[in-house]
């Protein structure tokens, strides 16, 4: 009689530790790849790269006032207060719904993602592409709305597990980065590093949070034994 229980939790333990292993290992290869993407960037003289000549000319190619008008959708919604809105209601809503790690690890990573970020653009100061539709200022690499825009993608994906939720994230960020290189504001290794940026990020914050937790349900469950 007293097998069946024991069965029944060892499974769930052993799920937890593999996908929160997984986690690290992802947020690990897109750390590696962000420092290569960022050396890259840096050894030809924060200009832009060959590729991102050639996406900028293809954006340009295809412009039009109406596609213009939908690019301005997601960079509006995912600028600065648009996020801070985003970022603060699912805070609000995982606290209310009494998941307060939850909440922590969404508002941990948009704090953490933006705290690395914004001095990072500000000190590498790269140049955007000409004829910039938003931004002018000399803060191009890494791109911060698609940085934000994949952490929270990620982040929710890892909280709620339901694949709607990893497909809605995936096709917000693939629109963010198209947003910001159609209207020129970003070079496509700028997205590109804004996107692993954040899959880095939210990845080990969650990691982390997820590892806190664990411990310390194991040493309440040990002490009320």
């Amino acid at each position: 009689m007293d097998a069946t229980p024991i069965d029944a939790v060892e499974p769930r333990a052993v799920t937890a530790d593999a996908r929160r292993t997984v986690v690290l290992v992802v947020g690990a290869l897109a750390t590696v790849a962000f420092v290569a993407l960022r050396l890259a960037v840096a050894l030809n003289g924060h200009t832009a790269l060959d590729i991102d000549l050639w996406w900028d000319a293809a954006m340009a190619a295809i412009a039009t006032p109406v596609g213009v008008i939908i690019a301005w959708i997601p960079a509006t919604v995912g600028g600065t207060i648009g996020m801070i809105v985003i970022g603060v209601a699912t805070t609000i809503v995982f606290a209310v719904r009494r998941r307060p790690w939850d909440a922590l690890t969404v508002a941990a990573s948009i704090a953490l993602v933006v705290a690395i970020g914004a001095p990072m653009a500000a000190i590498i100061a790269r140049q955007r592409p000409a004829g910039s539709l938003a931004e002018t200022m000399a803060t191009s690499f890494p791109s911060g709305h698609t940085a934000v825009a994949t952490t929270i993608a990620v982040v929710l994906g890892l909280i709620l597990r339901r694949r709607w939720v990893w497909a809605a994230g995936v096709v917000w960020v693939l629109l963010m980065m198209w947003s910001r290189t159609y209207l020129h504001a970003h070079w496509l290794s700028d997205v590109v590093a804004g996107a692993l940026e954040g899959i880095a990020v939210s990845t080990f914050v969650w990691a982390l949070i997820h590892l806190v937790r664990d411990r310390r349900a194991q040493r309440l469950a040990a002490e009320s034994a």
